[in-house]
C-alpha cells in the first residue's frame, strides 16, 4: 500500500494482492484533505453486527473490503498488526477508511500538517 499527499488530497493505492483481499475493484482512493474530519492511530471499534459486502475476514489475520456499520459504510484494510491509521471522512461515499501500515503515526502527522496550511 501507497499513500502520498497530492494538490491537497491523500492518495491510497492498493497493491494487487490488497485489491484480491479487499474484492475492491479500485486500486486507488483519492481523498480531499478537507473531508477527513480526523486521523488517528487509535483501535477502531469492531463488532459482530457488520455487514460485509464485498471482502475478507479471517479473525486475527485480516479484516479487508467494505464493511457496513451502524454509522454507515467502511473501508478495511487491517492485518494482524496493531499499527492502525483510521481516518473518519465526510462527504465520501466512506464514513470510514481504516488501515494497518508501518508508519501510521507518522502519516497522522503528515496528514494534520497538510491540513493545517489549507
Amino acid at each position: 500500500m501507497n499513500l502520498s499527499i497530492i494538490d491537497n488530497k491523500l492518495r491510497i493505492e492498493l497493491e494487487w494482492y490488497e485489491q484480491l483481499w479487499a474484492v475492491s475493484w479500485d486500486k486507488s482512493f483519492e481523498i480531499p484533505l478537507t473531508h477527513i474530519e480526523s486521523a488517528t492511530t487509535d483501535e477502531p471499534p469492531s463488532s459482530w453486527t457488520e455487514i460485509r459486502a464485498p471482502g475478507t475476514f479471517l479473525p486475527g489475520v485480516i479484516k479487508a473490503g467494505t464493511y457496513y456499520t451502524s454509522t454507515g459504510k467502511e473501508f478495511w484494510y487491517a492485518t494482524n498488526d496493531r499499527n492502525y491509521l483510521v481516518l473518519v471522512l465526510r462527504d465520501e461515499p466512506f464514513k470510514k477508511i481504516v488501515l494497518t501500515l508501518d508508519q501510521n503515526q507518522l502519516w497522522v502527522e503528515r496528514i494534520l500538517q497538510a491540513q493545517a496550511v489549507l
